[in-house]
């Protein structure tokens, strides 16, 4: 039965309202941490500590986020995890010591969490009730989100540099993208999977199945080459490439600008091409580019490495949203979890293995995650929007 395509533009953009406002929200702090830690008489070690308790208290929201969404639905769990941000960032303006701070960021990172499911949740079951895909793209209006924030940030700092005002000010902007949303959203049972319904019926929260944990180390893997592109590149430009000054930033630059242009693309390549292969070709490819950049040094090889990387990865994450949400709240919630781990563990990890070795063999570290994501997208069985409803759900 062929839909009005009036109601899956409607659907999506109200869903994109709110990956755009996680973005949003999660950049806007971030943006000012240095105003936090002077106001806060923050030590080096305290801020690092700060940054930790968001995705601590997303990784660790597991368990509530399950039962949260089997009680509330996507729908719902949206709109209050969304408030939750809204006040959150409003207490953080607030916060008159550290450890207010801290619990603060903690809570925050469980609404993070709540809110990363739910809304990934409802992307899920937008493509399977229009059989069309519109994850990647989805994903790419959070890096739009994070970009307004930047954008907000400089301007207020322009005006004010007071914290409040600006927390203020973006706090109404959540709002409103929030009350755009609601309404547009799709209904508890428009938003849950047939698959995912019997489960429920035939029994409650379960040890994870073998699938399930297949899909979360596809994603864990996935967030730690994500975030190690982040926090590494730029450091790995200036100390092992010794690249000019005015290049440095460029690893980040060229990764974030690659991956957003690929996840506004990749859902026209998920129709054409389909989910596995996409996740095992694009994460093989990231793999093999970093390596062959790492044997080869030099700017120019590196950058390109980088880009191979943005393109490579782009379209894991949300290809694995869309297969565990099938699964159901629990194999979701678990996914998002392990995701959340390795962007938080990603990191540290090579950290470790580059103050025991060299940065070098850190970076290897990422090509090799990227290369498991190809190995465990083996293990995923994957849906495709397009296809018949009856064998996906089999």
């Amino acid at each position: 039965m062929f839909r009005v395509p009036g109601e899956f533009r409607r659907a999506q953009s109200a869903i994109a309202a709110l990956f755009c406002l996680l973005g949003f929200q999660y950049a806007t702090w971030a943006a000012r941490l240095p105003a936090l830690k002077t106001r806060l008489d923050l030590t080096e070690e305290e801020l690092g500590l700060l940054l930790m308790a968001c995705g601590a208290g997303a990784a660790a929201s597991f368990p509530l986020v399950a039962v949260l969404m089997r009680r509330l639905g996507s729908r719902r769990l949206a709109f209050v995890s969304a408030l939750c941000l809204g006040a959150l960032l409003m207490a953080l303006s607030a916060a008159p010591n550290y450890p207010v701070a801290l619990l603060v960021i903690c809570l925050d990172g469980v609404a993070v969490g709540c809110l990363n499911v739910a809304m990934n949740a409802q992307g899920a079951a937008l493509e399977a009730r229009y059989r069309r895909t519109a994850m990647s793209q989805l994903h790419a209006t959070f890096s739009a989100g994070s970009l307004a924030a930047a954008l907000l940030a400089s301007g207020m700092n322009l005006v004010t540099s007071a914290v409040t005002a600006h927390f203020t000010v973006a706090t109404v902007l959540l709002v409103l993208l929030l009350a755009y949303a609601q309404p547009r959203l799709l209904t508890d049972e428009e938003s849950q999977p047939q698959e995912a319904k019997k489960k429920q019926r035939r029994r409650g929260l379960a040890l994870p199945s073998a699938l399930t944990l297949w899909m979360g180390c596809a994603m864990a893997f996935g967030t730690v080459t994500e975030g190690a592109m982040n926090d590494w590149s730029a450091l790995y430009l200036k100390d092992v490439v010794e690249a000019p000054e005015h290049l440095v930033p460029m690893g980040i630059a060229v990764v974030s600008v690659v991956m957003v242009l690929a996840r506004l693309m990749a859902d026209g390549w998920r129709e054409r091409w389909g989910d596995a292969l996409i996740v095992r070709l694009g994460s093989a490819l990231a793999g093999t580019g970093l390596a062959l950049a790492l044997l080869a040094g030099g700017v120019l090889p590196t950058l390109l490495g980088f880009a191979c990387v943005g393109l490579g990865v782009a379209a894991v994450t949300p290809c694995v949203y869309v297969a565990a949400a099938a699964r159901g709240p629990e194999a979701l919630a678990l996914v998002a979890a392990m995701g959340t781990t390795g962007l938080l563990a990603g990191p540290a990890l090579i950290g470790f293995v580059a103050g025991a070795t060299s940065l070098v063999w850190g970076m290897a570290v990422v090509a090799a995650s990227a290369l498991a994501v190809s190995l465990c997208a083996t293990r995923i069985r994957w849906t495709t929007p397009a296809a018949d409803p009856v064998a996906a759900a089999k």
